[in-house]
């Protein structure tokens, strides 16, 4: 919050290639998508619900630059809402991550939607 004003900056929006998106195709992601590494961001989801132990694991942005990785908007909504992740709502509390985000549209409601419906033919 900017103590000058009063007020909240605008929410960090979600991006357009968001694969948490309706309707967005996980194989545009910009930069190199690779559908493996795309699976393995199952570890990133909570068990509703339960105290995870260990360092939190989170899905960055595609978009933010590496070393300076943010979180994913569309995970983020998800894992404090349908995701129930307590350790990221803890995290939100003591502000170690910023939840001031809005997400652009339908979202999926479990990880698994979010990856690809079909492979793509190599050099399509």
């Amino acid at each position: 919050m900017d103590s000058r004003k009063g007020l909240r900056p605008p929410p960090r929006l979600q991006c357009a290639k968001c694969p948490w998106k309706k309707g967005v195709d996980p194989n545009d992601i910009p930069n190199g998508y690779d559908v493996e590494k795309h699976k393995d961001l199952k570890n990133t989801i909570a068990t509703p619900g339960a105290l995870p132990l260990g360092p939190r694991r989170t899905m960055a942005c595609h978009e933010t630059q590496l070393g300076k990785e943010l979180a994913c908007v569309g995970w983020l909504v998800h894992q404090l809402n349908e995701g129930n992740n307590i350790g990221l709502r803890m995290a939100v509390m003591d502000g170690t991550v910023d939840a001031n985000v809005r997400t652009v549209g339908p979202q999926h409601r479990r990880f698994e939607d979010t990856l690809p419906k079909k492979k793509r033919k190599k050099n399509a």
